[in-house]
């Protein structure tokens, strides 16, 4: 491959910094039974395992990468980051759990 074949690592890496990832703000989890929640309907309440004061979970692909309190931005809920992890696991987070064998 000649000088003029290779792609260029700068317009690569601009493209993949412009992608669009969705991030999800994780306010608590717990577990319940399947007929527990088939029998879920509106006005039901879910405790969940988490104190009501505690950091929101903030994430990427179904990975933690930062934690945050919660915030209202005009009628909208926000999140105030107080914590983000490094770039590298950022980068690792945004990936897949696969790697390629060369």
């Amino acid at each position: 491959m000649g000088l003029a074949d290779k792609p260029n690592m700068a317009t690569d890496i601009d493209t993949i910094l412009k992608l669009h990832v969705p991030l999800l703000v994780m306010v608590g989890e717990c577990r319940r039974p399947v007929d527990d929640v088939l029998s879920m309907g509106p006005g039901a309440i879910i405790e969940l395992e988490r104190p009501a004061d505690s950091d929101l979970v903030l994430m990427v692909n179904n990975k933690s990468i930062g934690n945050g309190q919660a915030v209202k931005v005009g009628e909208n809920f926000g999140i105030k980051i107080t914590k983000i992890e490094s770039a590298h696991d950022l980068i690792t987070a945004m990936g897949s759990d696969e790697v390629p064998v060369e």
